[in-house]
């Protein structure tokens, strides 16, 4: 498996660069489903008819891969309900009635950390999970053996069109990051640091370069702007040169990756205590009236969001959590923001309009230009044969879904679409096999 410097230039859209955060107005209500991260939902910890402020812990860790959740407006609990997430999944979801006070909730203050044991118990009790798209537990990353982190690695690519909510917190949240790295830094043992920035991103660059001034333990590397600069493995590799084994994690090969806005917010929970209770985020596509860059309380109506920004000039053909690349499709206006949303855009008919799919001609194009070296039109093939065998020898299981396959076909055929299905197939039939 091939980790070349391969990708796609992507269109950038980034209409909102440069422009600062601005806070919603308090939502009526807040809608915060029990499973907003990788792991075992949550458990409510709140009934009807509670009263609860922000930062009003409203839901427990339900196992040990899990994450607390906070309310994120003040107001009363009005209904426990079965909510369906994206992928079809029901879970509990806890609605709150906003009082529009947004009082925080007055037993906050911030942890004592005086060890390693004592950070990783405060980023559970943070609720903060990956908030550029993944949601993997922070506190679970970081919780490993003495001396296995060689490289804390700091997500600040941004590569998919659209999205600059990063990039804002890298020039606006700086002191937060660089406060996050010194204790991690201090009670992990960690004597590496790498920041990786895309180079298109002249102002993120300049603020990361100050934060890692006064620390040599801290690097910031420029890397080319081409997609997907941002995932995981990706990003490993072009800043420490180590591959990730097919089927193994980062911390294999010493690594660990953080996007820097949830460095951000760890760093704010450790001097304030204020726990993951809203998040900045793009709202953007050609739909939108004035696309800006926003803080929301987790929980927020994408209406609302929506209409914040000015509202819609057109009917949207698609409303997306995330970028335009991976992001998910919701079913509509009235999902909610999420902790791990990093971005919403309501697409117009052209922007989202597919083309018309054709025969594969064999050019080869999505192999040249996936990240890992896979053979996306062998995997289609192998799937519409329904051969396990094959997509196992083809090492189906290493896409990352990027779609960089995709955006290259001559044939516009859904590579990724194909990719995702086989996955899912090779998983089922390894299942029946026992193996």
């Amino acid at each position: 498996m091939s980790f070349a410097l391969h990708g796609v230039k992507v269109p950038h859209r980034k209409h909102t660069q440069g422009k600062p955060a601005t806070r919603i107005d308090a939502p009526q209500k807040v809608t915060l489903p029990m499973s907003m991260h990788i792991g075992a939902p949550a458990k409510p910890a709140v009934s009807v008819g509670d009263i609860v402020k922000m930062g009003t812990k409203i839901a427990e860790s339900a196992s040990s891969l899990s994450s607390p959740i906070y309310s994120s407006v003040s107001g009363k609990v009005s209904k426990i309900a079965d909510f369906m997430l994206s992928n079809g999944t029901k879970v509990p979801a806890v609605i709150i009635e906003s009082d529009g006070e947004m009082s925080l909730d007055e037993s906050l203050s911030a942890p004592i950390v005086d060890s390693k044991e004592s950070l990783i118990a405060a980023l559970k009790e943070s609720g903060v999970v990956g908030l550029g798209g993944a949601g993997f537990p922070t506190y679970a990353k970081l919780d490993v053996e003495a001396d296995r982190i060689q490289e804390l690695i700091i997500n600040g690519a941004e590569c998919e069109p659209y999205i600059t909510s990063d990039t804002l917190t890298m020039t606006e949240r700086s002191e937060d990051m660089a406060y996050a790295i010194s204790i991690i830094k201090k009670y992990l043992g960690i004597k590496k640091v790498i920041i990786g920035v895309e180079s298109n991103k002249k102002t993120a660059i300049a603020s990361m370069r100050t934060l890692s001034a006064t620390d040599s333990d801290i690097e910031v590397k420029v890397l080319p702007s081409i997609y997907p600069q941002g995932g995981e493995k990706v990003l490993i590799y072009h800043t420490t040169g180590k591959a990730v084994p097919v089927g193994k994690l980062p911390i294999d090969v010493g690594c660990v990756v953080i996007n820097c806005t949830t460095l951000a917010v760890i760093g704010e929970y450790l001097k304030t205590g204020k726990p993951l209770v809203e998040k900045c985020i793009t709202v953007d596509g050609g739909a939108v009236n004035e696309p800006q860059n926003v803080i929301v309380p987790i929980g927020t109506p994408i209406s609302d969001v929506i209409d914040f920004c000015g509202g819609l000039k057109t009917d949207p053909a698609k409303v997306v959590y995330g970028g335009p690349m991976m992001g998910i499709t919701v079913p509509d206006m009235s999902a909610p923001v999420l902790k791990n949303t990093n971005a919403v855009l309501a697409l117009t008919h052209k922007e989202a309009k597919l083309p018309k799919t054709t025969a594969c001609i064999r050019c080869g194009s999505c192999t040249n230009v996936c990240p890992f070296g896979l053979a996306p039109a062998a995997i289609a093939a192998a799937y519409k044969n329904k051969n396990a065998e094959r997509l196992d020898e083809l090492t189906v299981n290493a896409c990352m879904e990027c779609g960089c396959c995709s955006f290259v076909c001559p044939a516009n055929r859904p590579l990724v679409q194909t990719n995702k299905l086989s996955k899912a197939f090779l998983k089922e039939e390894k299942t029946k096999g026992g193996r």
